[in-house]
């Protein structure tokens, strides 16, 4: 196993990579993961790092994870255009770092699964002008924000987020930006979240579904919020939200026809 770092603008980017072992032929070249921990844009959980990095190295993917702007620097679409670069970087460094540049997801926790829809819808918005190849090709978001308006909203998050600008913020009520150029995602979520509420994830899969977008969701009947890979070495053990990682990991490997 190697690390490398980078940076994406403001954002620095750790990477765990598979080492490549000529032996090892069928995979010198790897599907990758960059996740986005939750923090409501306020601060980035370390639950919500180590544990998601490990379970993805696993599987055969090479892992990353985007220490994306927070706080005071959430606003002006930093945290957007941080991820953009992040996935730029990845393609373009797939040669050096053995990643197809074909096969890259971003997997986001409550914000950062905000982070990582709201690039997934406006990855080609004229207005934001993000750069070119930036389009994530699968998406997972775990409980994640996706409501800035309403009465579902996170507000924590579409205050830092927003940076108090209320263009921001409805640009990032994620409900309204979903087209059918929106990545295939894997959304799940905890029936006791009450932190972000489900309406959240269950309203954006409705819009997938109208779009045509392809995805998978699941609705647990238990589970708080923040629980990230449901074990007791995050502190969050929860028996059947558990399951989220291994159908994660299947609908990865279907969508990128992929044998680890």
């Amino acid at each position: 196993m190697d690390t490398v770092a980078f940076q994406a603008l403001d954002a620095p980017v750790k990477g765990y990579l598979w080492d490549d072992y000529g032996t090892l032929a069928a995979h010198k070249t790897r599907p990758a993961l960059i996740v986005c921990p939750g923090g409501a844009y306020r601060w980035r959980s370390p639950r919500e790092k180590d544990a998601p990095v490990l379970e993805f190295l696993s599987m055969g993917y090479q892992v990353f994870v985007l220490e994306y702007s927070c706080g005071e620097n959430a606003g002006e679409y930093r945290p957007l255009r941080e991820l953009a670069q992040a996935v730029c970087g990845l393609r373009r460094r797939h040669e050096e770092w053995h990643i197809r540049p074909d096969k890259i997801a971003v997997l986001g926790f409550s914000a950062g699964g905000h982070l990582a829809a709201s690039l997934g819808a406006l990855w080609n918005d004229p207005e934001l002008a993000l750069p070119a190849g930036c389009r994530p090709d699968a998406l997972a978001l775990c409980y994640p924000v996706i409501a800035t308006l309403g009465e579902f909203a996170h507000q924590e998050s579409a205050r830092w987020v927003s940076g108090g600008d209320g263009a921001v913020r409805e640009k990032l009520h994620l409900w309204d930006r979903v087209t059918a150029d929106f990545p295939p995602a894997f959304l799940w979520h905890g029936g006791e979240d009450a932190s972000v509420p489900p309406e959240n994830s269950l309203r954006l899969a409705a819009e997938l579904r109208r779009q045509g977008v392809p995805f998978e969701y699941h609705l647990f009947g238990s589970g708080g919020h923040g629980i990230s890979t449901c074990t007791q070495e995050v502190e969050t053990p929860e028996a059947a939200c558990r399951a989220w990682a291994p159908l994660c990991k299947a609908w990865l490997n279907r969508v990128f026809q992929y044998t680890p």
